[in-house]
């Protein structure tokens, strides 16, 4: 595929406004095993692909159907973005944010609640003491610990109610804390391992953005970059590494941050398979 002077020979079959897009529409030319040709358009910035006199009805054809179908799956993207989405739950979030700082006091009062209620893999194990992976969440190792994952975590519940709804997201988010706690306590047994805090579920919630916008790229057209459709991962990942890495010197739970967002993108996924699924049964009644 080149830019070259314009010869008789070779007639347009479109005229498009970027060479990025002219190369795309010169993809499906190629796809269909002809040759082609970018030229120079005759305006400032434009470019004319060009095909054999011989198959220029057929991939003119070919690239009208393209068209249509960039249009069409444009269009749904449009509507999706554009229908109403769900309301942020301030309530839900503001009963979160009570409990976290009341929790934070009862344990200023009381030196053993901590002792009592973190997640400790050999007291879930060995004494079977089952809370612990759920109620750890709720603890903080001081002030700086509690602000810093009030922050984070109100973020990423805010764009997660948004996507499936503040109960359902509140639901899952806590599930996925629960069973980042428990997997860390699996890996890290029989050596002692104590920790506590929100982060968990915080990256549990970042893991279920990520599988349900995994599942619905996935659920798009075929013709979508794979760089688009994987798009939710990496950036999940990318924010795994920035926020949930550990310092030199921190007693950072980075078990639990891997965990909790691998647990939340295994949900994610799950729950956005069933809601798709759930949406079908509804069109096939109605």
């Amino acid at each position: 595929m080149s830019i070259e002077n314009k010869e008789d020979e070779w007639i347009d079959v479109g005229t498009y406004s970027t060479l990025d897009e002219a190369r795309e529409r010169a993809l499906v030319a190629l796809a269909m095993g002809e040759a082609i040709r970018l030229e120079h358009g005759d305006q400032p910035g434009e470019f004319d692909l060009q095909v054999d006199p011989d198959v220029a009805p057929k991939v003119t054809d070919e690239l009208r159907e393209y068209e249509e179908e960039i249009e069409e799956t444009d269009s749904t993207d449009r509507q999706e973005h554009e229908a109403p989405a769900h309301p942020v739950g301030i309530v839900h979030l503001a009963l979160w944010i009570l409990c976290l700082v009341g929790v934070f006091h009862l344990q200023q009062k009381d030196p053993g609640f901590v002792e009592r209620f973190a997640s400790s893999n050999l007291d879930l194990l060995k004494q079977g003491e089952w809370w612990r992976p759920f109620t750890a969440l709720f603890l903080h190792a001081d002030v700086a610990h509690l602000l810093g994952n009030l922050t984070t975590g109100s973020v990423f519940y805010i764009l997660l109610s948004r996507t499936m709804g503040a109960l359902k997201a509140s639901v899952l988010i806590l599930l996925s804390g629960t069973l980042g706690n428990i997997l860390t306590s699996m890996v890290t047994y029989p050596e002692p391992f104590v920790s506590l805090g929100a982060s968990t579920a915080g990256f549990g919630a970042l893991g279920l953005l990520v599988g349900t916008g995994l599942v619905e790229n996935l659920s798009k057209s075929s013709r979508q970059a794979w760089m688009r459709t994987f798009a939710p991962v990496l950036a999940g990942l990318v924010m795994l590494g920035w926020l949930g890495g550990a310092k030199a010197g921190s007693n950072t739970d980075v078990f639990g941050h891997v965990f909790g967002f691998a647990s939340g993108t295994f949900l994610g996924i799950f729950s956005a398979i069933c809601d798709m699924r759930d949406v079908a049964r509804r069109a096939e009644r109605g």
